[in-house]
């Protein structure tokens, strides 16, 4: 297939010609999908229906140490959950706090208490002249809502396949103290399903802080989120990696079972230094009695270990599997050779990251709407929604149906041509002055 750009301005003009006549018959098909969040499909939430039958009126509700899960107490979480989210993350259950079920509520309280509170001794953000992050991009946009709401100064650090520029990410941390943290989300990264190499992962238990209140914040989202069950990624395990380093408090590390069970109803958990979560204790004991234990139980009762957790992960891969490749291959098919796109091809998570001819994103996703194909908002994998090369979509492949999937994916494709061959036209008339 030859590359767009090397078409010639009359080649251009027929091609346009065609692909919108293509565009209006799919417009006027009426479709009404949506790709735009990262969302298990109806078959992944029916698939674990059985989960709902762990507790009922007749269950033992006690621990295996005879604590009554109806009542209060265990302010970290049952000893059984704690273990099981920390062989999740690779930790052990004395560096584990278990809380509710969203961890971006864990991270959205960790910023808060950093700005009312300080980290452990450290002055409270809120009283400094300029509070500054470190933002991976293209990332994911609900880290970044958080940031911008308590006022924020947000610092592009590209990606590579290894993870984040590390020489940028060392420069901007030794030198400036008003940087207070990053967010990572080291295994098959939001939205391009990377996972940080070992050397990336030393590269940040080694860091040297400027400010001594410095934190990553190392959102493990997808841990376990492997599309194929002997072919996942690695990933370094950081806490004991900083213990080594000499930097046992640089993280707080971030998981959930949103994903894994009903995402509604799932835990979540904060892995750090012992330093780290007696500090944060403190403000619990005020902020809270104690966690849903009930819900607890009923995870570690489902699950049984963290073997039981990897199987039940493969029964949402298999779910999941066929989506992800379905629009590779068209991916492949239609845009291969063109020039106008490049995606990634992950091995976990829960989306494609696709880049577009600079200046096309916006159009691209615009279209896509107007024919009924909702997209993740073009801009919303950087701080501030603003892409500067316009050219980042996220596509989202978990929620709809194969065959939705299929039709979904044929009207993106012909958005990116059509978009393209609109903007190669518009770059020759510009040229021409």
């Amino acid at each position: 297939m030859r590359a767009y750009k090397e078409l010639s301005e009359s080649e251009l003009l027929t091609l346009k010609e065609e692909l919108s006549a293509q565009y209006e018959e799919a417009k006027a098909k009426g479709l009404k999908l949506d790709m735009s969040r990262g969302k298990p499909s109806l078959s992944q939430l029916d698939m674990e229906r059985d989960f709902l039958d762990m507790i009922h009126s007749d269950s033992d509700v006690k621990t295996e140490g005879g604590v009554d899960c109806r009542n209060y107490g265990l302010l970290d979480g049952i000893p059984e959950v704690r273990k099981l989210m920390g062989d999740m993350l690779g930790v052990s259950e004395d560096q584990i706090i278990v809380f509710g079920n969203s961890s971006l509520n864990i991270m959205y309280d960790t910023i808060a208490r950093a700005m009312i509170f300080g980290v452990i001794d450290s002055t409270p953000w809120c009283r400094l002249d300029k509070v500054k992050f470190l933002c991976p991009v293209p990332g994911y946009d609900r880290h970044f809502a958080i940031t911008e709401q308590f006022g924020i100064e947000m610092i592009n650090i590209p990606m590579t396949e290894d993870g984040p520029d590390m020489d940028l990410v060392e420069k901007y941390v030794s030198e400036d103290p008003a940087v207070k943290g990053i967010w990572c989300v080291p295994k098959y990264s939001n939205p391009q399903g990377y996972t940080y190499s070992d050397e990336t992962v030393r590269r940040f238990a080694a860091l040297k802080p400027a400010a001594e209140d410095f934190r990553i914040f190392w959102d493990n989202a997808y841990a376990i989120h492997d599309l194929y069950e002997d072919e996942g990624d690695e990933l370094l395990e950081i806490l004991s990696e900083c213990e080594k380093a000499g930097n046992p408090n640089l993280v707080y590390e971030f998981g959930s079972t949103s994903k894994v069970t009903f995402p509604g109803s799932g835990i979540s958990a904060l892995a750090s230094s012992k330093e780290n979560l007696d500090s944060i204790r403190k403000t619990m004991t005020i902020q809270t009695i104690g966690p849903d234990k009930l819900n607890q139980l009923r995870h570690v009762r489902y699950f049984k270990n963290i073997d039981g957790m990897k199987a039940h992960m493969m029964k949402h891969a298999k779910i999941m599997r066929p989506k992800f490749e379905a629009i590779i291959q068209v991916l492949e098919k239609e845009l291969g050779g063109t020039g106008i796109g490049s995606w990634t091809n992950p091995k976990g998570g829960y989306f494609i990251s696709f880049e577009s001819m600079a200046g096309c994103a916006k159009e691209i996703v615009k279209k896509c709407s107007e024919a009924g194909v909702v997209l993740t908002g073009a801009g919303a994998t950087y701080p501030y929604k603003a892409d500067p090369n316009d050219s980042n979509i996220r596509l989202a492949p978990t929620f709809p149906s194969e065959e939705e999937i299929a039709q979904a994916t044929d009207l993106f494709v012909l958005c990116v041509k059509l978009a393209s061959v609109e903007k190669l036209l518009q770059n020759k008339q510009e040229l021409k002055g």
